[in-house]
């Protein structure tokens, strides 16, 4: 069964290992629901279902079509994600008075591996750079992308529904935005004047919205300033499935650990490794889509 960060981290007694994953999830809508299915050894090899098998209506003496949904054979390979942090033995002992000192520094440690993640999750490009892992913008395949126009255009909320209904078996989990997206979806939403965005608290109390019912994430991730056509001044929208059937996250077992390494040789320091053998698959193609071309 696949777990959340969130979910996982009520399995370990770690302080220090439930602070990181804290920080983590705090502020990522993606890591708050991407589920995670442990991987033994360096990566996982699975088949990718493309299109579903059809059926149709026969009388007594036809001749059965065969169809059969077909796949295509993927391997996601971990990647070692992480970093050290050192605290300075002097400033933990004279400074710790007013804040535990080791927990700040790896409070900042813990949220650069966070937007590394986000940033792969997204962006991630094997191609580019061998060490990490394919993001959902590799993975959406060229079926499942919406476009808004040779050079782009304004966002409406047509194009939007029409990016939900790419989506199959069921509405998309999460639509992910930048934050001028974001602001140019509210604005459409307003002016409709349908109550199709709301506004309410997820389990982690922070106010989160929903288009017609789906979450709404915000990555920093996305650039406005992706090329379409002669224009440079677009963004994408992904709207994704979450689940062993759609995307998911892949870890080594144990996920996410913060290992005290101890007392440094070359100077009066402690170190703390935060790291994490990470990756994503997308089960299925049909779980996952994009609109691209989203101009302001």
């Amino acid at each position: 069964m696949a777990l959340t960060l969130t979910e996982g981290a009520k399995l370990s007694n770690d302080m220090l290992l439930a602070g990181v994953i804290e920080t983590i999830v705090k502020e990522s809508p993606v890591l708050q629901a991407l589920p995670f299915i442990e991987v033994v050894g360096n990566g996982l090899t699975y088949n990718r279902e493309n299109a579903a098998p059809s059926a149709a209506f026969y009388t007594v003496g036809d001749a059965w079509a065969e169809s059969t949904p077909t796949f295509t054979q993927a391997t996601a390979t971990l990647a070692i994600l992480g970093g050290d942090a050192d605290v300075d033995n002097y400033l933990r002992a004279t400074r710790s008075n007013v804040q535990d000192l080791e927990a700040a520094v790896v409070e900042l440690k813990a949220k650069a591996v966070r937007a590394t993640f986000e940033d792969t999750f997204v962006n991630g490009d094997t191609s580019s750079d061998a060490k990490s892992f394919d993001g959902i913008d590799k993975l959406t395949t060229a079926a499942q992308t919406v476009s808004m126009g040779t050079d782009g255009a304004t966002l409406t909320l047509d194009k939007v529904d029409e990016l939900i209904d790419k989506v199959v078996a069921g509405k998309p989990h999460m639509l992910l935005m930048s934050r001028r997206s974001r602001r140019k979806l509210t604005a459409l939403s307003r002016g409709a004047g349908s109550g199709l965005l709301v506004s309410d608290r997820n389990e982690f109390g922070m106010m989160l919205d929903y288009y017609d019912g789906v979450p709404v994430g915000v990555s920093d991730h996305i650039a406005d300033d992706q090329r379409a056509g002669s224009s440079t001044d677009a963004s994408t929208i992904y709207a994704l499935q979450f689940g062993e059937g759609a995307v998911a996250g892949l870890t080594a077992p144990g996920g996410l650990v913060a290992e005290r390494v101890g007392s440094l040789e070359s100077k009066d320091a402690t170190r703390v490794r935060v790291k994490w053998y990470v990756s994503i698959a997308c089960f299925s193609t049909l779980k996952l889509a994009k609109l691209t071309g989203v101009r302001d």
